[in-house]
């Protein structure tokens, strides 16, 4: 791996350790070295393992984004090693009192932001959260915790929207609700570790599926507040099964340990996902240097890639 300045201009892959990559997993990753390569930044890899993880999950991610010819620089970073991190910006906003206690299961905020009532998730941020334990008593919030639910830890946001810029969407302006900061098991959200990450490594061009457009502006918002420098976006057309569902397992093999034994090795999936994005000929021998020699962000294709069954799936 090379050597750079510790903060230099840098973007990142961030995969969850949860399974192996599928191909609409390793096209993104693809996709953001080659954004990051081509604008002379970094390429950091983070493993976002805060959550569920699976035993070797993360070896084997980092073994096929190398098989496919992709580098990085510097250590791979686990948000898991990272907790006093995010307790310090989280006790930065709860000094500000930009925070609340919430109460509130899933299901419970699930049904109140389907209530006719509400319409903060018309703006593209589903089961955005309407508020319920925005303005609880101490009374009220000490019955909740006599009755044994331990509150999550939510912002307390000052605006309704906010704005950001992508490669595609341009200047996008999306909702922005009381995101959660803190899970109610005292786990640190992804909304909170993703931001302070991407500001201590000096990410400032985040390039992801565009599923997680609407999820932006909150994000960045959230920098706003804790006086971090805002990245820009790209967000890019997922991979789709035949049925035009995000590609899974389902729709047979889909990842290089399973195309392994069609012979499909890691080079013809390289070239297959460079033809995916109109960078190559079938089965033309193609080497992600080569792919940066030729990328040009303008030209890919804006429409999801639907992959069709490369492998049957085994009953």
């Amino acid at each position: 791996m090379s050597s750079m300045p510790p903060l230099a201009p840098a973007g990142r892959f961030a995969p969850s350790p949860t399974g192996d990559l599928h191909l609409g997993n390793l096209r993104t990753a693809l996709l953001a070295w080659l954004f990051a390569r081509s604008t002379g930044r970094r390429f950091l890899i983070r493993v976002e393992d805060l959550d569920r993880v699976r035993a070797g999950s993360a070896a084997r991610q980092l073994a096929d984004l190398a098989a496919i010819g992709l580098t990085w620089d510097g250590p791979v970073t686990y948000q898991s090693e990272r907790r006093t991190a995010y307790d310090a910006a989280l006790a930065t906003l709860m000094s500000a009192d930009l925070t609340y206690e919430c109460y509130c299961t899933r299901r419970e905020i699930a049904e109140a932001a389907s209530a006719p009532q509400d319409d903060r998730g018309k703006a593209g941020l589903p089961n955005a959260y309407p508020g319920t334990c925005r303005n609880l008593t101490e009374e009220e919030r000490a019955a909740r915790r006599s009755a044994g639910r331990e509150p999550a830890i939510r912002l307390r946001s000052r605006t309704a929207s906010y704005s950001v810029r992508d490669h595609y969407a341009g200047e996008f302006t999306g909702a922005v609700d009381d995101v959660v900061l803190r899970r109610n098991d005292g786990v640190p959200a992804y909304n909170l570790a993703v931001v302070v990450d991407d500001a201590a490594q000096g990410i400032d061009q985040v390039v992801r599926g565009d599923d997680l457009l609407a999820s932006a502006p909150r994000q960045a918002y959230l920098a706003h507040l804790l006086g971090l420098p805002e990245p820009t976006y790209a967000h890019v057309p997922l991979a789709l099964g035949p049925a035009g569902e995000r590609l899974a397992k389902r729709d047979g093999a889909v990842t290089l340990a399973d195309l392994a034994p069609t012979g499909m090795t890691p080079a013809r999936v390289l070239c297959l996902l460079a033809v995916s994005l109109h960078m190559a000929e079938p089965g033309e021998h193609v080497t992600a240097e080569a792919l940066l020699a030729r990328f040009d962000p303008d030209a890919l294709p804006r429409e999801p890639w639907v992959v069709q069954p490369l492998v049957p799936r085994t009953p």
